[in-house]
């Protein structure tokens, strides 16, 4: 089995951190696996530094927990909310092309079908499912 975070950050505007892969298309919350010896948390945190230079100020929630069947059967994926963080000035660099806030109602183009799915459960209560 295969485990990863994924970081849902809505600044104080509501809009949400995207981040645009080099090795894979689309935009996403930034994530990205877990490390023998680290927890949700820890890993969270270090994706959330890694590829958007963001650092929790406060609690991230827990949001839900979901089978990824994209890559292979065995990945599952943790999603967290986070709205208590400070952002440092970041580059572009080989792994994250692009990363940028975004209003809910203007996501930008080439955004994953999960993405959307996950914002509308996280802001508007929808259905949640069990599956990324």
């Amino acid at each position: 089995m295969t485990l990863g975070v994924r970081g849902a950050v809505f600044d104080s505007e509501n809009r949400v951190f995207l981040v645009q892969h080099g090795y894979t298309p689309g935009w996403h919350f930034p994530g990205g696996g877990v490390d023998a010896g680290e927890t949700l948390l820890d890993a969270l945190k270090r994706e959330l530094m890694e590829e958007g230079s963001i650092k929790l100020t406060g609690a991230a929630r827990l949001f839900g927990m979901y089978h990824n069947t994209r890559s292979t059967k065995r990945d599952h994926v943790a999603l967290f909310v986070v709205r208590e963080f400070v952002q440092e000035a970041r580059e572009p660099d080989w792994e994250i092309r692009e990363a940028d806030f975004f209003p809910i109602d203007k996501l930008p183009e080439g955004t994953t079908e999960a993405t959307r799915r996950r914002i509308e459960e996280i802001l508007y209560g929808g259905e949640t499912s069990e599956r990324w």
